[in-house]
């Protein structure tokens, strides 16, 4: 895609954060964001956190349940119409590499995948469309869905309620080492749990 492209979309949606139908705006971009669409519902969830941060539980809750029941129609893109859309999308992106390593992981990692991935900046559109495709089993989807994307935008929320703008900074340049450093803190705490 190309970065003009993306920069009129990400202007379009700074527009939508700002506007009255910011909560609709947020709910749209989380549920097709998991599937087709390029820009992640962060750049909604943050300035709308920043501006009424008694909000920001409901916020982090719409994209939690819109970005699920999108993951969803990316399910099924995958499972339904693999070669005929989700391929095309996935290499739209360019994310063909990370689809055949993500694939031949899935056997072993599924529920791990999803778990982790879906709280990264990896497009989750990619976690979605292949879970369809390779009939991963929907309702582990689900709940790993549910687990990991909730725990991305409660992050997010949480740490702009109570830490504010130097966090919204940070957020927007580290966010790929943010959502990692908890992901990893997640996965260890599972570790732990499962083997003491």
């Amino acid at each position: 895609m190309k970065p003009g492209v993306i920069r009129r979309l990400y202007d379009w949606v700074m527009r939508l954060a700002a506007s009255e139908q910011a909560l609709p705006a947020l709910a749209l971009v989380a549920f097709i964001e998991s599937s087709v669409f390029p820009i992640p519902p962060d750049i909604l969830l943050i300035p709308m956190v920043l501006a009424a941060r008694r909000n920001a539980w409901k916020y982090a809750a719409v994209a939690t349940v819109a970005s699920v029941a999108g993951g969803y129609l990316g399910y099924a893109i995958g499972y339904y119409g693999f070669n005929a859309l989700g391929r095309p999308i996935i290499d739209f992106y360019g994310l063909g590499d990370r689809y055949a390593a993500l694939k031949a992981s899935f056997d072993q990692w599924g529920a791990w995948i999803i778990l982790v991935k879906g709280m990264t900046p990896i497009p989750y559109k990619l976690i979605t469309i292949t879970s369809g495709a390779l009939a991963f089993d929907p309702v582990m989807f689900g709940l790993a869905s549910v687990a990991s994307r909730a725990a991305r935008f409660f992050l997010v929320a949480a740490l702009l309620y109570f830490f504010g703008e130097p966090v919204r900074v940070f957020i927007e340049r580290r966010l790929t080492l943010a959502t990692s450093l908890f992901a990893a803190c997640l996965v260890g705490g599972f570790v732990v749990i499962r083997y003491l």
